[in-house]
């Protein structure tokens, strides 16, 4: 193993939530949000808060470390990363960076988390109110595409026509989302079953997807707190190990206006390759996926280019029953994911991956010992995660 791998160095020995709400239903603060869900961490893990050291996030999150250092009393705060880029393509980089802390010796306790409250300031997507543009959005909101449902589906529509895949993939991510969900209690959509006639009845968004290929909006936190592996040992909880992550894009992913060599990708193709080198896992050793949906179609690619089935493949793969836990093909966003569960951009399905890895999932998968967590596709810079069990190391 290379000395500059995180594999098997650290691992996460806690997790909290806070309740999931519909956007600005949330009775508290964001920060207080966010608190909240550190200290059901650290209970989780039989952590005292002031062991803290260190904290990790991504996309902007408003509760700065140094104040909540301040509120849980840590003694001394000696690691404070936060990951570039926007909504849920640094989810995963957030656990990353903080276990990088670890492994460098700048930190001993970090916790991981996203924290949002939008009927506190606004709601995160939104395309009104806006008085000035810049960025890609000068270039497309003034021909009418405003929304991350309009920018995507482009390249979804363009992946699926170039590879043959139908809408009953899309149909099937989505499904099984739902079904996960019913048996979740914590998901926003618990309760509310999803079936092919209500979908395909559904209204369309913009082409390919209808409105249950579209993530929900949510407000709430989770956190994760994470030690150095030997430390891990000794926690209430089983630990899950950190096998291997990575961040990053390809070549011009980033290139204004829709302008990306390579403009049907999810941006997985040269991070993909990074992970599983870095976790000495193949893809065919994964057990278990938390994908990222922003929208359905994006799981498509993601998972693709993860190398867990061919683009020629997919029709065949993305049946609702291959997607079930305990026993399908490939079970998928067993809590609810984005879709069903809560969009806390994605936080929370690392917190669904350790639970799997841990045996305590509500649709817990049997080949478990490997799971893997895909952050936000089709933005820059995306990242991933492979956490696994002891015996993998």
């Amino acid at each position: 193993m290379s000395p500059r791998s995180l594999r098997g160095r650290v691992a996460i020995v806690g997790i909290g939530e806070t309740a999931y709400y519909k956007h600005g239903r949330s009775p508290d603060a964001e920060f207080k949000l966010a608190v909240k869900a550190i200290l059901a961490a650290c209970e989780d893990a039989g952590i005292h808060p002031r062991d803290i050291d260190g904290f990790a996030s991504f996309s902007d999150d408003r509760s700065d470390a140094t104040r909540l250092a301040a509120a849980l009393g840590i003694r001394r705060l000696r690691s404070a990363t936060m990951q570039w880029g926007g909504g849920g393509g640094g989810c995963c980089a957030a656990v990353a960076n903080g276990a990088a802390a670890i492994e460098s010796g700048m930190a001993e306790c970090v916790v991981a988390f996203r924290s949002l409250a939008q009927g506190q300031y606004g709601r995160f997507g939104r395309t009104t109110g806006i008085e000035q543009i810049s960025g890609e959005r000068a270039y497309l909101m003034p021909y009418g595409v405003l929304a991350p449902p309009q920018r995507f589906a482009m390249r979804i529509r363009r992946f699926m026509h170039d590879h043959g895949i139908g809408q009953s993939a899309l149909r099937a991510i989505a499904m099984a989302s739902y079904h996960h969900a019913q048996a979740n209690p914590r998901a926003v959509m618990h309760g509310r079953p999803l079936d092919t006639k209500t979908y395909d009845e559904s209204r369309w968004i913009v082409e390919p997807l209808h409105l249950y290929d579209c993530c929900m909006e949510n407000d709430g936190a989770a956190a994760v707190v994470m030690v150095p592996a030997e430390r891990a040992r000794d926690a209430r909880q089983t630990p899950a190990y950190l096998l291997g992550a990575a961040s990053g894009s390809g070549y011009r992913a980033g290139a204004h206006p829709h302008n990306a060599p390579d403009y049907a990708s999810a941006s997985f193709k040269t991070v993909a390759p990074d992970l599983f080198a870095m976790a000495q896992v193949a893809p065919s050793e994964v057990g278990v996926v938390q994908s990222y949906e922003n929208f359905t179609g994006g799981v498509l690619m993601a998972l693709i280019e993860h190398g867990l089935f061919g683009a020629e493949e997919a029709n065949e793969v993305l049946q609702l029953d291959n997607l079930l836990a305990p026993h399908g093909r490939l079970p998928l966003n067993t809590s609810g994911g984005n879709l069903a569960e809560c969009y806390m951009h994605g936080f929370e399905l690392v917190l669904e991956a350790v639970r799997q890895v841990r045996g305590t999932s509500t649709s817990q998968a049997v080949r478990n010992q490997v799971a893997l967590v895909i952050g936000g596709p089709m933005v820059s810079p995306v990242s991933s995660l492979l956490l696994g069990q002891e015996s993998v190391l």
